[in-house]
């Protein structure tokens, strides 16, 4: 009696189900992704500083505040009054952000469990920004009750 050789039949593995799966995966940590930049306005160049170190905790309630000028598409500034840039896309001057920042002192307070002395106020400014109105800025911000302030600035490399 002759005996048939079986074939081997390599089984084929449908990719499709793996496919689908990279692909949540990658939506999944695109939306869980923390987007610290969101904040940043890139209209806003800051200054550069050898001694710069990334914070060693994140704040956990944080207000960020960006001074800086109007740029065209080159990076040029358009107008040469600092503005404060608002997430919503509003510009103030610095005086006329005074008001603002009163009304989110109300806002952090209307949260449980917040004190103004907890919140944390960021404040990037243009390194073309003159001091005096990074420092009204902070003044302001001190009316309105906020009392722990820090300054951004972007790490030089050291040589």
């Amino acid at each position: 009696m002759r005996f048939k050789k079986p074939t081997s039949n390599v089984p084929e593995v449908d990719m499709t189900p793996m496919i689908d799966i990279v692909f949540q995966l990658i939506a999944f940590f695109m939306v869980i992704t923390n987007f610290e930049q969101a904040k940043a306005d890139e209209r806003v160049k800051l200054p550069r500083d050898p001694l710069v170190e990334p914070p060693k905790s994140k704040a956990e309630k944080e207000l960020v505040v960006n001074i800086g000028f109007l740029r065209d598409k080159d990076g040029n500034k358009t107008d040469p009054t600092p503005y404060v840039f608002d997430g919503n896309g509003d510009n103030y001057t610095v005086d006329l952000y005074a008001p603002r920042l009163r009304s989110e002192a109300q806002f952090f307070q209307g949260e449980p469990d917040t004190e103004l002395k907890d919140v944390l106020v960021s404040i990037r400014a243009d390194a073309d920004v003159p001091h005096g109105d990074v420092t009204r800025t902070v003044q302001y911000a001190q009316d309105a009750g906020f009392e722990r302030f820090a300054f951004k600035a972007t790490q030089e490399s050291r040589p």
